[in-house]
């Protein structure tokens, strides 16, 4: 296990978790090392996973920890929202440093102008662009509503 990949990295820093007795860190690197073995264990018996696929299977984890808080405030659970905010932070430190929002409204204007798109009707053909270009640093549901705002839907 390398430090180059993001699998690596996770495993050396449950290492540095378990010296240091920080027993939420190490729960949170345990379940996003159980998510990529997971992902691994799809794929064919000797292949690895690629950087771009261990970063997709981390963002998943990161959009059903977002969700769990949404779905946690509206039936009133406010108690364990910090715990998922904090497995949030973890696992950010292994993705990408994100796109500021200046930055992906130019990508947006950009997209838009190369795809030609002219209403929200054409709203599929431009995130497609938007989102191949920041592929694993901006999430879709922000993606799609710089979009809207961008095509007036």
């Amino acid at each position: 296990m390398g430090d180059d990949t993001i699998l690596g990295r996770i495993q050396n820093d449950m290492t540095a978790a378990m010296k240091a007795k920080d027993a939420d860190t190490l729960s949170t690197l345990r379940m996003l090392k159980t998510a990529l073995m997971e992902a691994k264990t799809k794929k064919p018996k000797d292949a690895v996973l690629s950087a771009d696929e261990e970063i997709e299977v981390l963002q998943r984890y990161v959009k059903k920890r977002r969700e769990s808080i949404v779905e946690l405030t509206k039936i009133g659970r406010t108690e364990t929202v910090p715990r998922e905010e904090q497995e949030i932070a973890i696992t950010q430190r292994y993705l990408p440093q994100g796109v500021s929002e200046d930055e992906l409204r130019a990508i947006v204007k950009d997209a838009i102008a190369k795809s030609g798109a002219q209403g929200p009707k054409e709203m599929g053909k431009v995130i497609g662009l938007v989102m191949a270009q920041v592929k694993g640093r901006a999430e879709g549901a922000q993606v799609s509503k710089l979009v809207k705002e961008a095509l007036g839907g």
